[in-house]
């Protein structure tokens, strides 16, 4: 495994607290955004209002406890707190945790609470003029052909190294379907497995089955279908991605059945019995959401079923957050956006000749991964510090890891596995 863009090393705990935040690498993190009085002011009132009547404590250091009592939120800094909060709404929420200004012991339980009152949180007057105060998205991270480049590179190309650390050995990067809860690490194997035959098992790939894969991972659903017989072509946008698994479909045999190439799957060609993509579409972008499912249908022979795994979120958020800049985009996924189910069954209606024929959701399940994932990450926080990753990129990915099973511990995410169908032709 290689080891992609080193950071400098801040050895630190797990809670930055004043360890110096590199400002070249987190210029809005390191600094607290000016902010005059007002802003702060009303950013204070719309804590209290949100937060007063849920089911948490949230303590400030002059002893000001909101809340109805639940998981503890201890904000270390009030006036940086509600300094972010007031210039950069929810972006600033999470860059505050990222500088240590805020903690929670049970950093999921807090962010479950939370994730749970997401619609009531903000005030409805304020609800109304969002498009006044949200910040919109940049342009920049538009996911043409260039720009998904740029944004999975982000993301997938910071380290295989790293993934391999909280990953089990499959490295598969998506939920895992388990016999029961709770779910251990060495069981996260078998769970992984389980998920993609259940994918190729929906897709029917078997012996002979021409198919493509859209979202290559690491290569272990590709190696698992070429292992039943099939000719996988894989496609990837991540550098990273494509060369271990390439080296991985080597190593197994089977580089006569697999093919993995970094491709755009608008560049995709020919025709093939099945098509899976798995939680792929969450990085190609509302704007782009008729163009990924017209490139289903054009890749997809007549009869052929389409597997589809993909993290779906409410409706009404949806559309509310569309078009707005949020953390997970600053930080996580530039450019992406979560479908909700109704978008996912009217894009499908509108513009393609696919049926969606069948939906499973499984998002207690996906909660569960998270949890594995995100305690071995912070089981192996020295080995993150030996890949050159500093305290505060070690608290981004804490937060994100929590703030990704909260959604899903509270039912505002869920994840769902589609079959798509194509008639054959008469």
């Amino acid at each position: 495994m290689t080891t992609a863009h080193p950071r400098p090393t801040t050895r630190a705990g797990a809670a930055a607290g004043p360890a110096p935040v590199d400002a070249g690498r987190w210029p809005d993190v390191a600094a607290v955004p000016r902010a005059s009085r007002p802003v702060r002011t009303v950013a204070a009132a719309v804590v209290r209002h949100a937060l007063g009547g849920l089911p948490l404590r949230v303590r400030f250091p002059d002893g000001t406890i909101l809340g109805r009592g639940g998981p503890l939120i201890e904000v270390r800094n009030p006036d940086a707190f509600h300094a972010r909060i007031g210039t950069t709404g929810l972006i600033g929420f999470g860059e505050s945790y990222m500088a240590g200004e805020w903690d929670a012991p049970d950093l999921v339980g807090a962010l479950t609470v939370l994730a749970s009152h997401a619609a009531a949180l903000v005030p409805a007057p304020l609800q109304r003029l969002r498009r006044l105060w949200a910040l919109r998205q940049p342009a920049a991270q538009r996911n043409t052909a260039t720009g998904a480049r740029d944004n999975i590179s982000r993301h997938y190309d910071l380290s295989n190294d790293l993934f391999a650390l909280f990953l089990d050995d499959t490295l598969t990067y998506s939920s895992a379907v388990f016999r029961g809860f709770p779910a251990e690490h060495a069981l996260l194997p078998a769970a992984q497995h389980r998920k993609i035959d259940r994918l190729l098992d929906l897709a029917e790939v078997g012996e002979g089955t021409r198919l493509l894969e859209i979202g290559t991972g690491w290569g272990e659903l590709a190696l698992r279908a070429a292992a039943r017989g099939a000719h996988v072509t894989s496609l990837t946008l991540s550098r990273e991605q494509r060369d271990l698994a390439r080296q991985r479909v080597r190593e197994a045999g089977l580089a006569d059945r697999v093919a993995i190439e970094l491709c755009d799957y608008r560049e995709a060609e020919g025709t093939y019995d099945a098509i899976v993509s798995v939680e792929m579409i969450e990085a190609v972008g509302a704007e782009f959401w008729p163009v990924y499912f017209r490139t289903l249908d054009e890749r997809l022979a007549p009869g052929g079923r389409v597997a589809l795994q993909a993290i779906t979120m409410p409706h009404d958020r949806m559309l509310a957050s569309r078009d707005t800049h949020t953390w997970i985009q600053k930080y996580i996924f530039p450019g992406g956006l979560l479908p909700s189910v109704e978008a996912v069954d009217r894009t499908v209606r509108e513009h393609t000749r696919l049926a969606v024929t069948r939906r499973d959701a499984f998002g207690a399940h996906y909660a569960e991964t998270l949890r594995l994932w995100r305690e071995r990450f912070t089981e192996r926080a020295e080995d993150v510090d030996d890949l050159g990753f500093d305290h505060v990129f070690r608290r981004l990915w804490t937060f994100y890891l929590a703030y990704s099973e909260a959604g899903f511990r509270s039912g505002y995410l869920d994840v769902q596995q589609y079959l798509l169908t194509k008639e054959p032709t008469r």
